[in-house]
């Protein structure tokens, strides 16, 4: 379950990879929605997004940050190399290494059922906190990170224990 992202727009969020204009690094971004869109980031992990964006929009994505892990998780310790991590899928590296996303996958289509890497509707969250995003000092006041509440404790946000 996804518990947490990262929205990026067009030519008017400086923090967007897509601010620039098309490149053969973000062109996916230019593209259909629903597919994936993966990078290396600081030289250190591979981060996953989605395309995302209106017909009125030219590019767009969003940034997967943290899942809660409902099943595979002998995959995802296997991958994470340390199956006493109590942090496995929080942070976009975790989450990318758990998952063993690769720049293979770039342009999948994360919509169709049959893909390799995919997303799949899910339950109605309790609720979600709306954050400036991490990471940058870029358009900071965009509150477009978005938080799952966890249930039973509103004020924790989910992300971190996973």
């Amino acid at each position: 379950m996804i518990v947490e992202a990262e929205a990026y727009g067009f030519s008017d969020d400086s923090a967007s990879h897509a601010f620039g204009g098309i490149t053969r690094r973000n062109h996916v971004m230019f593209g259909e929605a629903g597919r994936a869109y993966i990078y290396y980031s600081y030289g250190r992990h591979f981060c996953v997004n989605v395309s995302a964006r209106s017909p009125e929009i030219q590019a767009g994505a969003v940034l997967i940050r943290a899942l809660r892990p409902l099943e595979g998780l002998a995959f995802m310790k296997n991958h994470r190399n340390n199956s006493k991590d109590l942090v496995l899928t929080s942070g976009p590296g975790r989450l990318s290494q758990a998952l063993s996303i690769s720049p293979s996958l770039n342009g999948i289509d994360m919509t169709d059922p049959r893909s390799e890497l995919r997303i799949e509707f899910g339950v109605e969250p309790q609720g979600i906190k709306s954050t400036p995003r991490i990471g940058t000092s870029k358009a900071p006041y965009r509150m477009w990170r978005f938080i799952l509440l966890t249930e039973g404790n509103p004020t924790k946000f989910a992300s971190r224990r996973w």
